[in-house]
């Protein structure tokens, strides 16, 4: 569930910067332009294609280094560009289309047509590369035998970004994204505060921070091991009998993050809300 929550919403930001890429360059009249957002979009695609691929062979080496350490290493940085993928779209969401509105008109008044190419690639290959970094994290933090479940959730994943888009840019009417966002999240924090709990719990393990003995043990209601238990592990970081630490992690983490992601939403209501608008029946300027 974790790993098509967060394909989901990479997906789908990717899709929503290329739908507007397409939409503009129609509405300015220079849809001819569109091959390069088509190039830009194909080789981010490749690039983060790629970088799974050396992340898989470089993981061999760098488990020299010992298997605790790096999947330690794996789940903190995860949690940071989480978290900071999280502030940076809930301060940027209101602006984004307008920023890219404007790298467009500079690319059309320079003649500089590569540049939309470029806008196409940074964003495409951006959300490949953090897909590729949370579930690469993610498969660290699960039990084995999990990669089929999460191949599954990754291709649900894509084809439901795909609805989701095409919902945007070809069902007809203007459509929100501010829900979208604020659900998903939600959700990803407790992914986040899950990861951060899990890398605490190996801390322990390995003897950098001190032990303690579990606060609870529901492993009678669910186990760990179990397939409801294995699900909310990688959902929300569901320990069956967590430690003190881990526990003060999970909800420091969500406190904290909470705070920093949703602390003015009050004083933002009223604000007009991010909308993507269908441009097909704007004519475009002669």
């Amino acid at each position: 569930m974790a790993t098509y929550l967060i394909i989901v919403r990479e997906a789908f930001e990717a899709a929503l910067l290329l739908g507007i890429l397409y939409a503009y360059l129609r509405q300015l009249g220079a849809h001819a332009q569109a091959h390069f957002v088509t190039w830009g979009a194909a080789l981010g695609v490749v690039a983060s294609v790629g970088l799974g691929v050396a992340v898989s062979v470089l993981s061999g080496p760098l488990l020299d280094f010992g298997p605790d350490v790096v999947g330690i290493a794996v789940l903190f940085v995860s949690v940071g560009v989480l978290t900071w993928m999280l502030l940076w779209m809930r301060q940027h969401a209101r602006g984004f289309k307008g920023e890219v509105h404007r790298q467009v008109e500079e690319a059309l008044l320079t003649q500089r047509w590569w540049l939309i190419g470029v806008i196409a690639f940074t964003g495409v290959f951006r959300e490949g590369a953090e897909t590729v970094l949370y579930v690469w994290a993610l498969l660290t933090q699960a039990s084995a035998g999990t990669g089929g479940a999460s191949l599954v959730g990754g291709l649900l994943g894509l084809a439901t970004a795909a609805l989701l888009a095409w919902g945007v840019f070809r069902g007809g009417t203007a459509i929100s994204l501010r829900h979208f966002f604020m659900v998903t999240s939600v959700l990803l924090l407790f992914v986040a505060a899950g990861l951060l709990s899990t890398g605490v719990g190996r801390l322990q393990g390995l003897g950098v921070l001190p032990g303690s003995e579990a606060l609870w043990d529901t492993s009678f209601l669910l186990r760990d091991d179990s397939l409801a238990g294995a699900f909310l592990k990688g959902l929300i970081g569901y320990r069956a009998r967590p430690t003190g630490l881990e526990v003060a992690a999970y909800i420091g983490y969500l406190l904290i993050a909470g705070l920093m992601l949703f602390g003015n939403r009050f004083s933002t209501r009223g604000q007009p809300s991010t909308s993507v608008p269908t441009y097909a029946k704007t004519p475009a300027p002669r």
